[in-house]
């Protein structure tokens, strides 16, 4: 048996088609447990009339999580977002005998799997952009495993690794993979998991993915002040709008100056600079997604570039710091600046 956990939060919207979806799914017995946190609109009767398991939570899709799996019987788990696409019937079953047979092979069953992503899109741009998205989702890099790809396990092997982090609101599926990755290993599963884009529709592409490198970078140095006073950072979907970057760039600026002072900002930036420089090969693989046309599908010269020259020839810590300094100067010179000047004019439109 297969149990699906599924956290919500006024996902009414969405629910319905992706619990029709998994009742389709052909050759495997599932467990659905929809683990809410505090929903108002109609998610309980939807999960009631598709005869699912609805566990109610504090808020939070750690806890949400956390809480269901406890209550699962499966042997295997499987943990997909409200807003996630199934189009092939056939295609847990799959995932599960793939994750069987390489924990078969391995003889350990510390072993995840996750799936390639494609974005359910309602217009046709920022075509390039979701390509590298989606892409790089089939990587097994540090960095690149999130919990819209789907993140399936054994029971067992989820309770040793102690459950989702709940210590913050969000970002508990980023830390439950990198916690598997330096104790496991991560498998790409067959087949394709989609997606909603409804934030990054909303919120705008870039603008998001910004305000995503801005928390990763943060997090990783261990700056998690920053998250303690931008409760906004992370809003639901229910919530989202138009993304507004000023402040949070606000946020960095009253931390240099209150918290950090002159060295301590240095050093913030040096860390930040060993973060960015450990993960260069996406600067690299962005130049494979934007030469796709001609290179082909699935060809990745420049990535392999990286790994081979580029990544060895800049490991040194003087990198570190010229990194650094191009990050301040890029993120609070140039684009601090900038979104302040747009988000003014974007206020204060009458439209």
């Amino acid at each position: 048996m297969l149990s699906v956990i599924i956290p919500t939060l006024n996902e009414d919207a969405h629910l319905s088609a992706l619990l029709e979806k998994l009742l389709a799914q052909k050759d495997i017995t599932l467990e659905i447990l929809v683990a809410d946190g505090g929903s108002t609109d109609a998610t309980q009767s939807i999960v009631n009339s598709f005869k699912a398991n609805f566990v109610s939570s504090e808020r939070g899709r750690g806890a949400q999580m956390n809480d269901a799996s406890r209550l699962a019987v499966g042997d295997y788990l499987l943990f997909l977002h409200a807003d996630s696409g199934i189009d092939d019937e056939r295609l847990l079953y799959n995932a599960v005998n793939a994750l069987i047979r390489k924990i078969d092979l391995a003889g350990s069953d510390e072993i995840a799997g996750h799936f390639c992503l494609q974005f359910m899109r309602s217009n046709r741009s920022n075509a390039m952009s979701y390509r590298y998205a989606e892409e790089k989702s089939a990587f097994n890099r540090s960095g690149t495993t999130n919990g819209d790809q789907g993140m399936l396990l054994t029971r067992d092997y989820f309770n040793r690794l102690g459950g989702f982090d709940e210590s913050l609101p969000f970002l508990e599926d980023q830390r439950m993979a990198e916690k598997i990755r330096s104790q496991g290993a991560w498998i790409t599963l067959p087949g394709y998991l989609k997606t909603s884009a409804r934030r990054f529709e909303k919120e705008g592409f870039h603008r998001r993915y910004i305000l995503m490198s801005m928390m990763m970078g943060l997090y990783n140095t261990g700056e998690h002040t920053f998250f303690t006073r931008a409760p906004g950072v992370y809003q639901t979907q229910h919530e989202t709008g138009r993304l507004l970057l000023s402040p949070f760039f606000g946020i960095i600026r009253d931390m240099m100056q209150n918290d950090w002072g002159i060295r301590g900002t240095i050093d913030v930036f040096y860390r930040l600079g060993r973060y960015i420089r450990q993960n260069s090969w996406q600067m690299f693989y962005f130049i494979d997604i934007l030469a796709r046309p001609v290179l082909g599908p699935k060809r990745y010269p420049f990535l392999r570039f990286h790994d081979r020259v580029f990544g060895p020839l800049t490991n040194f810590r003087v990198f570190n710091s010229i990194t650094g300094l191009l990050c301040f100067i890029w993120f609070m010179g140039i684009l601090a600046p900038y979104f302040r000047l747009r988000d003014y004019n974007e206020l204060s439109s009458p439209c």
